[in-house]
C-alpha cells in the first residue's frame, strides 16, 4: 500500500472515529430541546414548567381513615380527644387524629377523621379493625380502631399526571366555573386522581366525580378533601353549589369461551398466557375512565391480537355508559376450549 492510500485510510478512521462523537451530541441537543416541551419533559426539567404556570409538582400524601374511639365507661362530662392522638398498626406504621373531638357525655364511643404519619402508599390498605393500638395514652379510653380501609396515600405526583395538570393550568386563572377548572382543582387533591367529570344537574348545582389510579373509586374521606380544595372562594364561584360524590357503578359479567387454531398448537401454552393478560388490560381500560361504553368488540380485538382464533363471548353484551357512570367488573369466567381446525 502506498504512501497516498495510507494517508486516505487514516482519514478515513479519523472520520469514522467522530461520527459517534456527532450523533451523541445531536441526541443530546434534541433532548435538551425537547426538554423545554411539555409533551417530552421529565423530572426537574418538568418542575420548571410547572413553575412557569404556578402549578408545583404534588409531594407524597399521607393515607386517610376514620377512627372510632370507644369508653370504658359513661361519663357525665364531655370526653376530649386531643388532635395528634396516635395510633399505630403494630409494624411501626403510625397514624394520628386530624382535629380534636369530643365525646358527648353519656355516650360511650366518637369518630374522628385522621392520617398516616408518614406520607406514601406505604399506609394505605389497613382493614377496618386492623389499626386498634393506642400510642398516646388517654384514660377511659377501653378501644381505638379505624372504620374505614386506609386510603388515599400516595407518593410524589409522577411525571404524566403532573403534565396533565400543566396542561390544565391556564383553567385555574377562571372563577366563573369552567368545567376545566373544576377539573384542574379537583386533581390538585391527590395525585392519584386520573379522571374527573364535571356534571350539572341543575343550575347552580356542579357535581364532582372522579376515578383513581386503576380506576379506584374515591373514599369518602378522599371526596371531603375535594370538597375543602373546591369551596375555597378564590376556586368556587359564589353561586355555585359544590358536590363531590362517587361514580355510578355499572356492574357487568365477563362470560367467554376461546379456541385456538391449530396451526398454532406449539404456541397454545404462550397463547393462553397473552389471552389472560388481554383480559386483565381490558378490565383495567373498561373501568379506568368515566363514560367509557361497554363493548364486547373491545375484547374480540385483545383477544385475536393476542393469538385466539375464535370467541363465544354470552356476556358483557353493548351497554352505554353515561358520563357520570363507571363500569365495573364482577363475576368473570374466561374459558379456554382446545384447538380448533380452519
Amino acid at each position: 500500500m502506498g504512501r497516498y492510500q495510507c494517508h486516505l485510510l487514516c482519514r478515513w478512521f479519523f472520520t469514522q472515529s467522530l461520527c459517534s462523537v456527532i450523533v451523541q451530541q445531536r441526541k443530546t441537543i434534541d433532548y435538551s430541546a425537547k426538554q423545554n416541551l411539555l409533551s417530552y419533559a421529565t423530572e426537574s426539567s418538568l418542575d420548571h414548567l410547572g413553575y412557569m404556570t404556578d402549578t408545583p409538582r404534588l409531594e407524597a400524601q399521607s393515607a386517610l381513615t376514620t377512627f372510632e374511639f370507644r369508653l370504658s365507661t359513661v361519663l357525665t362530662g364531655a370526653y376530649t380527644i386531643p388532635a395528634g392522638t396516635q395510633i399505630t398498626t403494630g409494624n411501626n406504621v403510625i397514624f394520628q387524629t386530624d382535629v380534636l373531638t369530643e365525646i358527648p357525655p353519656g355516650s360511650l364511643s366518637g369518630t374522628v377523621s385522621g392520617h398516616a404519619l408518614v406520607p406514601g402508599v406505604s399506609g394505605n390498605g389497613f382493614l377496618p379493625g386492623q389499626i386498634n393500638a393506642l400510642i398516646t395514652p388517654l384514660p377511659y379510653v377501653a378501644s381505638v380502631s379505624n372504620l374505614t380501609e386506609s386510603n388515599s396515600g400516595a407518593d410524589q405526583e409522577d411525571d404524566d399526571n403532573y403534565a396533565e395538570r400543566i396542561q390544565l393550568s391556564p383553567e385555574k386563572l377562571s372563577t366563573a366555573g369552567p368545567e376545566d377548572s373544576y377539573k384542574y382543582w379537583t386533581r390538585t387533591a391527590n395525585q392519584n386522581i386520573k379522571d374527573v367529570n364535571v356534571y350539572t344537574p341543575a343550575a347552580g348545582t356542579v357535581e364532582i366525580r372522579c376515578l383513581l389510579k386503576n380506576g379506584d373509586i374515591p373514599s369518602d374521606e378522599l371526596l371531603e378533601q375535594i370538597g375543602n380544595v373546591l369551596s375555597a372562594t378564590n376556586i368556587r364561584p359564589f353561586t355555585d353549589h359544590v358536590i363531590p360524590k362517587k361514580p355510578d357503578k355499572v356492574d357487568y359479567d365477563i362470560s367467554i369461551k376461546y379456541w385456538i387454531s391449530t396451526d398454532d398448537k406449539s404456541r397454545a401454552t404462550l397463547i393462553q398466557s397473552e389471552v389472560n393478560k388481554a383480559l386483565e388490560e381490558y378490565k383495567l381500560w373498561q373501568r379506568s375512565v368515566m363514560g367509557r361504553d361497554i363493548n364486547p368488540d373491545e375484547i374480540i380485538s385483545r383477544f385475536k391480537n393476542a393469538g385466539a382464533k375464535r370467541l363465544e363471548i354470552t356476556s358483557p353484551v353493548f351497554t352505554v355508559i353515561s358520563e357520570i357512570q363507571a363500569a365495573r367488573e364482577r363475576n368473570i369466567e374466561c374459558t379456554y376450549e382446545g384447538l380448533e381446525d380452519g
